[in-house]
């Protein structure tokens, strides 16, 4: 059932939004060149590695020793008005598509992140990753890791197509007030070392 609704949202969205999604992609490709999509590795369902796809927001800066530059110096005007918006989660909706995602569940995370979660936190995997959780209307980047893997393990125990209804609800109301963007001091989020660290 939850897969059916995923569908039958999913692929008129898709379609209304190609035209928006291919001008941020000629937006990206003047001001940032090419690549035009951000592509990573994710744990899904039961953490079976996927390919996420997002618009790209950040530039590949180095400092003169070859590392990549903290996320707040790479993040462009462009890349921080996406990720204000939210747009540039936009081709997460390819994911939904291909089954490797649902509109409602927790936020795919990084791949390293599976062995530092506890076996509580770890229960986030047996659904599938969404665009949008319980926790992104509950905070979202503002909140702790904890508090974040707090809410999508309720999430998991809770689960019904009501729920989802709400949150996808929720979710717009919070797109459109821009809450919750990024963690105090940082352009997103800081990386999760583990609950003991």
């Amino acid at each position: 059932m939850k897969r059916i609704f995923d569908l039958i949202l999913t692929i008129p969205v898709y379609f209304l939004l190609s035209p928006l999604m291919i001008l941020i992609a000629g937006v990206i490709r003047l001001t940032m060149e090419n690549p035009v999509f951000f592509k990573q590795t994710r744990p899904g369902l039961h953490g079976k590695p996927f390919t996420i796809y997002k618009f790209r927001t950040m530039l590949n800066a180095y400092d003169k020793s070859g590392s990549l530059l903290p996320d707040k110096e790479r993040l462009t005007w462009f890349g921080r008005f996406l990720r204000s918006t939210s747009l540039d989660e936009l081709p997460e909706l390819f994911n939904i598509l291909k089954g490797e995602m649902s509109i409602v569940g927790p936020r795919p995370l990084l791949m390293q992140y599976l062995e530092r979660y506890t076996p509580e936190q770890a229960r986030r995997h047996e659904v599938k990753p969404g665009l949008t959780g319980w926790a992104q209307i509950n905070g979202r980047n503002a909140i702790t890791w904890e508090e974040k893997f707090n809410l999508d393990v309720w999430y998991v125990d809770h689960q019904s197509l009501w729920l989802d209804m709400k949150i996808i609800i929720m979710t717009i109301l919070k797109v459109v007030r821009r809450e919750g963007i990024s963690q105090a001091g940082h352009a997103t989020m800081e990386e999760f070392r583990g609950t003991n660290s």
